[in-house]
């Protein structure tokens, strides 16, 4: 006959166990994130190929925690794998289309719907850093480049219609994104007007001395 000491043990070692795997996940998801953050970093530092190598180390976790959620899923699918998926989701799609000029999917990256869309909406963040570098380099015109890129995202995700409403955070993000998007635009503004200003007095300036 079973013991009820015999009983609790079971459920003492289930219990362990369990938790020793919520601790070995949740620090995977933290590699995820940091991977994640560590490869947008390189990207801006022109570093693709660095890049692409933590993104891949980032996949390798992603997948043994997707692996484990069949057997777990009340432990995997928390709001820290929520938030390593929107990082790992942001890192890809800047990846590729700094290195393809294209939208990677969520089905190419296995990332959900969800946190698809939101780090979708984090990547307008990370066009107003290269805008930012290529006004430093007086490139306007590429400038420009940028701002396309993140009117596109702000408006297809506006356009999702209804689905908008079920994607926890978006409306946030996407406040943020468009605060970006305005300000980005008074930037360029400002640069082509001082731009024909300092054209103008190189040319008065050439014009009298001759």
């Amino acid at each position: 006959m079973t013991t009820l000491k015999t009983v609790l043990e079971e459920i003492k070692q289930d219990l362990m166990q369990k938790n020793q795997i919520r601790e070995d996940t949740h620090e995977d998801m933290r590699k995820v994130t940091s991977l994640s953050k560590q490869a947008i970093l390189l990207i801006h530092q022109k570093k693709p190929l660095e890049a692409e190598k933590m993104v891949k180390d980032a996949t390798k976790k992603i997948d043994t925690l997707q692996n484990l959620a069949k057997q777990y899923p009340n432990i995997i699918y928390c709001g820290m794998f929520s938030d390593a998926l929107q990082e790992y989701a942001e890192a890809n799609i800047f990846l590729t289309l700094i290195k393809e000029n294209r939208f990677i999917t969520p089905k190419e990256i296995n990332v959900p719907s969800i946190e698809y869309a939101l780090g979708l909406a984090d990547v307008v963040g990370e066009y107003r850093r290269l805008f930012l570098d290529t006004l430093r380099e007086g490139d306007v015109e590429k400038g420009e480049e940028y701002l396309k890129g993140m009117d596109e995202i702000f408006i297809e995700l506006l356009a999702l219609d209804e689905a908008y409403m079920l994607v926890p955070g978006l409306r946030r993000k996407t406040d943020v994104a468009r605060k970006i998007i305005e300000t980005t635009r008074g930037d360029i503004t400002q640069e082509v007007r001082r731009k024909a200003l300092e054209d103008y007095l190189k040319h008065f300036k050439q014009t009298n001395t001759n």
